[in-house]
């Protein structure tokens, strides 16, 4: 499993950083929501611009301009440290997000942790 993860982070880097973080905030609401931590589009979301930038590897005002965007387009929405994702599908297909990658339910011990 880490090998297919390491592999789809890998793939990512050739998207653009829009793609990129809207990727990440989709892996997010996947992983978050099956830990019982997001509801159906939404989660907490602690990290600041600065950490963002360090994730993806761009600077600070392209990862401004990113988010920007993001919210301009109506992909995503952020209030009181909440990012909210009004229409996942919209972002899923933006990102060219496939949560197979994750193996929810395939690994051993995991239970039946499926995509909602």
């Amino acid at each position: 499993m880490k090998l297919s993860i390491t592999q789809e982070w890998l793939a990512s880097t050739g998207r653009g950083a829009d793609k990129q973080l809207a990727h990440i905030f989709c892996e997010l609401l996947v992983r978050l929501r099956a830990a019982g931590l997001a509801d159906e589009t939404s989660f907490e979301f602690g990290l600041t611009q600065a950490d963002i930038a360090d994730v993806l590897g761009i600077s600070l005002v392209h990862v401004n301009r990113v988010l920007q965007s993001l919210r301009r387009s109506g992909l995503i929405v952020f209030s009181q440290h909440r990012l909210t994702i009004p229409d996942v599908e919209r972002v899923k297909a933006f990102a060219e997000f496939d949560s197979a990658y994750l193996h929810f339910g395939n690994e051993p011990g995991s239970g039946n942790l499926t995509e909602r």
